[in-house]
């Protein structure tokens, strides 16, 4: 099992650097809208979207499980985290997450992570009554997270993700299921060189259904009314796969800077590259900034060029207070923001306890 999970790391190591820049920057633009549950493809933690994921290879605790679950599996007892962002401000969405993570046996965690979006109260309107005055509806976009990872060396961490996805409103909803797997290797002098792979929302098609979809109507020269029942198109998850890698540059009195980058292709968009760095000032403080590059990323929002309403940018910090430095119990406040066209950008904060 331990060669299996080398030959993958080594497998995906040399597609990362011998990948012709080309093919990098291609991503699959045709097929941008195409997929489905595209909130599968937000990260609602507040640390690692302060670098914009650039720390996938490196990522520790419950932030994983959207990450990269194997960072789960450095667990070292308990740790839980809420969080709220405000995503593209001005919109009124907002997204809650909660999640925790445990630590089970020697060298096994299990975790688990909600995430709820929230959009508001929106008008009912109909042909017949197109300003509404028909009461209000709430779409509901919720996914639950079940991941369990496991230490397999000193250097091999590898885990899987079971998530449950669920959209709905009134009168139609689709419910679907997904997988994610990640892998990480650690090595150096002073285990501070990392590699991390992670293939995520691997799953069947997903299909709305509902009396939403039906309508009532006469047929000519009938006088009673049939129920017409309109099917919908079944859609694809949005699929990744994702290959990073990450550097500590240790300091003494217990000074860090990461330097931290990885490769994301995607099945229904643009590819991406993202590079980010975190100082960690005794881990009392971190502060943390990267930037995600994809094709059209710099053009104008009303072009075909530009896909993405993100401009790229993402900044974060944490404020970390020990509790127990013996057994590294902790508790943190996490904030960052992501740069977005025509709104005020994502912020996020969370707070986050291990014990």
């Amino acid at each position: 099992m331990k060669t299996l999970y080398r030959y993958l790391i080594i497998s995906g190591l040399v597609l990362l650097i011998t990948f012709p820049m080309q093919t990098v920057m291609a991503g699959n633009k045709d097929r941008s809208g195409q997929a489905g549950a595209s909130e599968l493809l937000i990260n609602p933690w507040g640390r690692s979207t302060g670098w914009g994921n650039a720390g996938m290879a490196s990522i520790r605790g419950l932030e994983g499980i959207w990450s990269n679950v194997a960072g789960t599996a450095f667990t070292k007892r308990t740790e839980g985290i809420v969080a709220h962002t405000n995503w593209l401000k001005g919109s009124d969405v907002n997204i809650y997450s909660f999640g925790f993570t445990q630590k089970v046996g020697e060298a096994g965690a299990l975790s688990l992570g909600i995430m709820s979006m929230n959009f508001g109260e929106i008008p009912i309107t109909t042909t017949s009554y197109p300003d509404g005055g028909l009461g209000t509806f709430s779409p509901n976009l919720l996914n639950i997270s079940i991941g369990y990872a496991k230490s397999f060396s000193n250097s091999i961490y590898a885990g899987f993700v079971m998530k449950i996805i669920s959209e709905s409103i009134s009168d139609v909803s689709a419910q679907g299921v997904a997988i994610d797997a990640g892998i990480q290797y650690l090595t150096g002098k002073d285990e501070n060189i990392h590699f991390g792979i992670t293939l995520k929302n691997i799953g069947p098609t997903m299909q709305f259904s509902g009396d939403g979809l039906s309508l009532r109507s006469f047929i000519p020269g009938q006088e009673t009314q049939f129920t017409v029942e309109q099917r919908s198109e079944a859609f694809e998850l949005p699929t990744q796969l994702v290959i990073g890698t990450a550097y500590d540059f240790l300091f003494p009195d217990d000074y860090r800077f990461t330097l931290a980058g990885n490769f994301t292709s995607n099945s229904f968009t643009n590819d991406q590259i993202t590079l980010g760095g975190e100082v960690s000032l005794k881990d009392y403080v971190m502060l943390r900034g990267g930037y995600t590059y994809e094709s059209g990323i710099w053009g104008d929002i009303e072009t075909a060029d530009k896909i993405n309403v993100s401009k790229g940018l993402s900044l974060g910090a944490t404020v970390q207070v020990p509790l127990n430095k013996a057994n590294g119990s902790a508790i943190s406040i996490d904030y960052s923001y992501r740069d977005t066209d025509h709104f005020n950008g994502n912020h996020t904060i969370g707070a986050r306890i291990s014990f």
